[in-house]
């Protein structure tokens, strides 16, 4: 009897611990740095926005957070670094639009997109423009289609990366109209815009922040835009829905994960800080006026995107045999 009390209230004890170290986690987080893993390189989109929230997540959790910028094979390197990381709130994920698709594209990832992280909130949603080369005799999609159609395989498109969005707006712009664009993968954003003005690529679909500069120059020609509705930032430019296309609506995403089994109070805590940052004024307004959408959701509406994006896309590159490998 006395070992049989004994193995009970041990039990009790134990059972006690378990339910009070995520709170007891939970209070002393985070006494040490973060570390924010950017899947991609230094000076695009998902970069700028990670750096601008290491540096504003500074004053509420008071640690450093250092932006680890781990680049390759459209962000699995990165993301498979946080999915195979301890789950105690100090190594997070800023994921990008490839995020969703790369499960289409690669048999082989070495983590569950659905499984390995545990959403946090939704950064931005992002768009892109559909620029063409000015000496690019068309004005609206509607035109850009016909010509395409016209001369097959005179129409270069850049990419920084299969599955980026731009990958992803050309792939559904053929699938939805039947004028193929010839694809040249390039390994930023600068290098794209250049092939584009030089000549070399008659099409781009781009990030507006890289686009604005050249649009205002007369360097390009800017003829909609991907999302459904028109950019506040560049209101002369139609969707490309109403260009010429009907039903095109191509929107990727900026978001932050952790590993999965983090505990619900550690991300309750990251999520509250990170949305207050996303909505204040400050930087709030710097993220509209490069053409980008602050967001700011709960862990469970993004994770329903994620799993309804893998979705989507699946139809989108299985069906259309774009496998990667």
């Amino acid at each position: 009897m006395k070992i049989r009390h004994a193995l009970v209230c041990s039990f009790a004890a134990a059972a006690i611990a378990a339910t009070t170290l995520p709170a007891r986690a939970a209070e002393s987080y985070p006494n040490r740095p973060l570390r924010l893993v950017v899947p991609t390189g230094a000076g695009g989109n998902t970069d700028t926005f990670a750096r601008v929230i290491a540096e504003k997540l500074k004053a509420p959790l008071g640690q450093q957070v250092i932006v680890d910028n781990r680049t390759g094979a459209s962000g699995i390197i990165g993301s498979d670094i946080v999915a195979k990381a301890a789950p105690d709130g100090y190594t997070l994920l800023m994921v990008f639009p490839s995020h969703p698709v790369n499960p289409s594209l690669y048999s082989d990832l070495p983590y569950d997109t659905l499984k390995d992280f545990a959403p946090i909130t939704m950064i931005t949603s992002v768009t892109q423009v559909l620029l063409v080369n000015p000496k690019v005799p068309v004005n609206s999609v509607k035109e850009l289609i016909a010509q395409v159609k016209e001369k097959p395989g005179q129409f270069n498109h850049g990419v920084v990366g299969r599955g980026s969005l731009g990958d992803l707006c050309a792939e559904v712009f053929s699938t939805m109209s039947g004028a193929r664009l010839t694809q040249i993968a390039y390994k930023g954003a600068p290098q794209v815009m250049t092939a584009l003005i030089g000549g070399e690529l008659q099409v781009y679909f781009s990030p507006p922040v890289v686009a604005m500069p050249q649009m205002k120059a007369g360097r390009v020609r800017a003829i909609g835009v991907s999302t459904k509705n028109r950019l506040a930032v560049i209101p002369e430019v139609p969707t490309i829905a109403e260009s010429g296309l009907p039903g095109f609506e191509v929107v990727g995403w900026n978001g932050i994960l952790a590993p999965a089994k983090t505990p619900r109070a550690l991300i309750d805590r990251l999520h509250a800080d990170l949305v207050k940052i996303i909505r204040s004024p400050e930087v709030s307004a710097d993220i509209v006026a490069q053409g980008i959408e602050p967001i700011g959701n709960t862990p469970e509406e993004f994770g329903k995107i994620i799993r309804d994006d893998v979705a989507k896309w699946a139809k989108v590159l299985i069906g259309a045999k774009s496998k990667a490998n």
